[in-house]
């Protein structure tokens, strides 16, 4: 039997709280749908776009008799939101979450919400540089990966539904411990939006101390654009998955800062065929990622 609530919450109607708000109501998963944030355009527009039926500020009453429960706020608002309603949940609810970063995040969760409810730790890899609900789409998950991340605690039942709620939104659904998902995710996408916003910020330098008079930028091509795009995503956002996974994201930082200098190293000694073997080793492995 397809998935289908009486009464979803959406903590947080942004990207991708309001996406999974669409679909749920498009799809006919859900009976009523209501939002709970502070910015009341937002919500506005999120209602516009049939992402929800209603909003509220207060989430005690937004989280009244759901049976589906999605947190879609920064990571680093979990535990306020939890400590506020978690203990108030009913009897089965289900509660998910939209988090980049799962190991400690989880454990917290699985403390705070009420032992009659059900917590599904959660990550659809499917985020863009824009913000807010109006970025939203019914296609935002199709053919993305979403990790969910059950410990011993999680009940069985409530995975299968969450994962089903996934697929049904068009995800190619996996699972992974949560503090595996950490380091993984840490590699393939914390580390490459830590070199982002840092390789911006060098420009900002290179211009200033280098070519005050130019705007380096307006000479940019593709490949500054392409290197860069993620530089453009939520501060906020990426400095509570910092913070929250620092340790990995320090740790492999160290790498990626280790190759850079022995790229420095090749290119200050004039070692051409150090640099290529550096170079063709980079491309090779850069290829096999348009396959996967």
């Amino acid at each position: 039997m397809a998935v289908h609530f009486k009464h979803v919450a959406i903590v947080g109607v942004g990207l991708i709280g309001g996406s999974l708000g669409m679909i749920l109501k498009r799809r006919g998963m859900a009976d009523h749908v209501v939002g709970i944030g502070r910015r009341v355009e937002n919500l506005k527009t999120a209602v516009e776009l049939g992402a929800i039926d209603r909003y509220v500020a207060d989430a005690k009453e937004g989280i009244a008799g759901a049976d589906f429960v999605v947190l879609a706020t920064p990571v680093d608002t979990y535990e306020r939101h939890l400590k506020e309603w978690g203990g108030l949940l009913a009897e089965g609810t289900i509660v998910t979450d939209v988090g980049s970063v799962k190991g400690p995040l989880v454990a917290q969760a699985e403390g705070l919400v009420s032992e009659r409810a059900c917590f599904v730790g959660g990550h659809p890899i499917a985020g863009k540089e824009k913000t807010g609900v109006a970025a939203g789409s019914v296609d935002l998950f199709k053919g993305a990966r979403c990790i969910l991340t059950p410990t011993a605690r999680t009940d069985a039942r409530a995975l299968a539904t969450v994962r089903e709620v996934w697929e049904a939104a068009g995800s190619v659904v996996l699972s992974m411990d949560p503090f595996l998902h950490d380091r993984v995710l840490g590699a393939v996408s914390h580390l490459p939006h830590a070199a982002a916003f840092a390789l911006i910020n060098a420009l900002t330098e290179v211009k200033e101390r280098q070519t005050p008079e130019l705007d380096l930028l307006a000479y940019a091509g593709g490949g500054l654009r392409d290197t860069t795009r993620i530089a453009a995503s939520s501060p906020e956002m990426w400095r509570d998955i910092f913070l929250w996974n620092r340790d990995n994201v320090v740790a492999q930082l160290d790498i990626y800062v280790r190759h850079l200098q022995e790229l420095k190293r090749l290119i200050q000694a004039g070692d051409g065929p150090g640099i290529e073997k550096e170079l063709t080793r980079a491309k090779d492995v850069r290829e096999r990622l348009n396959k996967a």
